[in-house]
């Protein structure tokens, strides 16, 4: 398994809290390396996060909940 990590937006703020503002993928779904897994957001600055690897997405944050940034949002394995 390897972790999909919540990029770190807010380099003033490293300890800020973003949002995984959408989900382009379901759990437990097939993906494929470099594929669109989700969109993140802190304060205004949003970004898509892609996965790492092929795999099986298994997703450990909901879209709305908060996350510390470089913490696990998903794995995939």
């Amino acid at each position: 398994m390897t972790d999909v990590l919540f990029p770190t937006l807010s380099r003033e703020r490293p300890d800020a809290e973003g949002v995984v503002a959408t989900w382009f993928v379901t759990d437990g779904q097939v993906v494929t390396t470099g594929q669109l897994l989700a969109e993140v957001q802190v304060d205004k600055v949003a970004q898509e996060v892609a996965a790492p690897m092929s795999g099986v997405v298994h997703i450990l944050t909901a879209e709305g909940d908060a996350a510390a940034q470089g913490s696990a949002i998903a794995r995939v394995g």
